[in-house]
């Protein structure tokens, strides 16, 4: 086979659907990809559970456990199954993160917990919230408050209420004379706190006013807050609820002020850098922070490993090493990755094993196109045909061997649960892949397809009444492998892979020896 340059294209959030119900992508007009399916070598790869480091394979993937597994053809304990492993052991509880916090706000301060309210296993898994409420109470602490982010896009849109009853029970377990547990603030995950790539600071000056000033309109209580917001917004999901504060005696019931403690229990890294920034940096400049109280503040993880943020974590981050970008380094071959904002670190962070900055400066070139600021329903092309034309530019200069990239549409747009703008946005892709098929082909090109996880292949599920209800979440099912190459004759072998697959197939198309720890190639 001949060492030609290679184009990746990972289409977020495109998979099989296994139950026909609000498949996007089979609704699509895709014939592109359907004619790349029957016509070249391809097979499924499982992108979700144990096949890219996540508890079990009731655990959907996601775009940063999936580019991992894609950049480093490794499977690596992720995620919850990361956090689950520390808690259950005790290294958690026992490491001096932790210590520090509970000896910092024992006394007199409260320790406050930040976080996604949900067991999607995504960006966070309430059971570790649980757990860390039990122990704190374990440890002495004497005040706690819970600032709960709403879901509705790991889970089902409309689920806050089972959550938060599940909480209000544990805390109603704990509180006695010792020990005082209550939910403090909240709000929807997509209109406060929870920004990622810095896109949009307004979503995390919201969450501030809301969590740490405690400036938002007040309720009695957490469901009295959701229901309410609910009723004053007709259709509303929980990810797009406003935000709010319950009320305590004669004002919020859990402003964070000096001496406080504050634990961020998201484990994902990439809508967590913000808020962490908001707390850990002293110079800061990107919204007024009105004050900012001197607490002890840690993340689950450490979210970003070369700027050091936050300073304090709980659990260490999995230490990836061997990755695709490190072997083709050493084998001098230049490399491209792009996206939009909204998947940019996907395609170079999360692809390089969570690492900020390049392997080689020399040899890596990374784009990022600014996504555009609207909710992706109402634009589901969103920077595709951008993507397109810079992947065109670049492959005609003929500097690159390897070039990746990322078309956020199917994710995206699936999150927002508009079906129709599902549709367009696969569609969208498919325009894509059928402007760089005969660039590639022209070009002397080998192109491979593939996702990191699906999403708008099932987009409405049954409830336990069988009724058809919006689903934004990713999805279980399998993501297409595809390689076009009218050149060299690949195969695949028969065989049951996943992501990490991937990089070991790439570099045996190169020509390549890879590591030993990685998994065995596709062909």
């Amino acid at each position: 086979m001949s060492k030609r340059p290679i184009l990746l294209v990972v289409m977020d959030g495109i998979g099989f659907s296994e139950t026909d119900i609000g498949d996007a992508v089979t609704m699509a007009h895709t014939p592109v990809l359907d004619k790349l399916l029957a016509e070249c070598p391809s097979t499924r790869l499982k992108a979700h559970g144990e096949a890219v480091g996540l508890p079990g394979d009731d655990d959907m993937g996601n775009s940063e456990v999936g580019h991992n597994a894609l950049g480093c053809g490794q499977v690596y304990s992720q995620g919850a199954k990361l956090v689950g492993e520390a808690i259950e052991s005790g290294k958690m509880y026992a490491g001096n993160a932790w210590k520090e916090l509970i000896n910092n706000c024992r006394d007199s301060g409260a320790l406050h917990f930040i976080g996604l309210l949900s067991d999607g296993n995504v960006h966070s898994n309430i059971n570790h919230l649980f757990s860390m409420l039990r122990e704190a109470k374990k440890s002495g602490v004497k005040n706690a408050r819970v600032h709960i982010l709403l879901d509705g896009r790991d889970v089902p849109a409309t689920s806050a209420l089972d959550y938060v009853g599940k909480l209000e029970d544990v805390l109603a377990e704990l509180n006695d004379d010792s020990f005082d547990g209550k939910i403090a603030s909240g709000g929807g995950r997509m209109k406060l706190t929870m920004d990622r790539y810095r896109a949009d600071w307004a979503m995390v000056e919201r969450g501030w006013k809301t969590h740490v000033l405690g400036d938002e309109r007040e309720f009695g209580s957490a469901a009295e807050a959701i229901k309410t917001l609910r009723s004053e917004n007709t259709g509303i999901i929980d990810q797009d609820l406003p935000g709010f504060v319950i009320a305590g005696n004669g004002g919020p019931a859990g402003r964070i002020i000096d001496g406080d403690s504050v634990i961020l229990f998201n484990f994902r890294g990439d809508r967590a850098i913000e808020i962490s920034m908001a707390f850990d940096c002293d110079e800061f400049n990107f919204f007024d922070r009105v004050r900012k109280p001197n607490v002890c503040y840690a993340g689950m993880l450490q979210y970003d490993g070369d700027l050091q943020l936050p300073a304090r974590f709980l659990v260490n981050p999995p230490e990836i090493k061997d990755t695709l970008s490190e072997l083709l380094v050493a084998n001098g071959i230049r490399q491209y990755a792009v996206s939009e904002t909204q998947k940019f670190g996907h395609v170079t962070y999360f692809w390089n094993g969570n690492r900020s900055g390049k392997i080689s400066e020399e040899l890596e070139i990374f784009k990022e196109i600014p996504s555009d600021r609207i909710s992706f329903d109402l634009r589901p092309w969103m920077k595709s045909a951008e993507i397109t034309d810079d992947l065109i530019e670049v492959i005609k200069s003929r500097k690159y061997g390897f070039i990746r990239c990322n078309f956020p549409n199917g994710d995206m747009v699936g999150h927002t649960g508009n079906l129709a703008a599902s549709v367009i946005g696969v569609e969208t892709v498919d325009l894509a892949l059928a402007r760089l098929v005969p660039v590639c082909e022209e070009y002397g090109v080998t192109l491979v397809v593939t996702a990191d996880h699906g999403n708008a292949d099932e987009m409405l599920e049954k409830n336990k009444k069988g009724e058809l209800e919006l689903r934004t979440a990713h999805s279980l099912n399998k993501v297409p492998f595809i390689i076009y190459d009218k050149k060299n004759d690949y195969r695949i072998i028969d065989g049951d892979y996943g992501l990490a697959n991937v990089a070991p197939t790439l570099a045996k198309m190169f020509g390549l020896t890879p590591p030993a720890s990685w998994e065995k190639a596709m062909i």
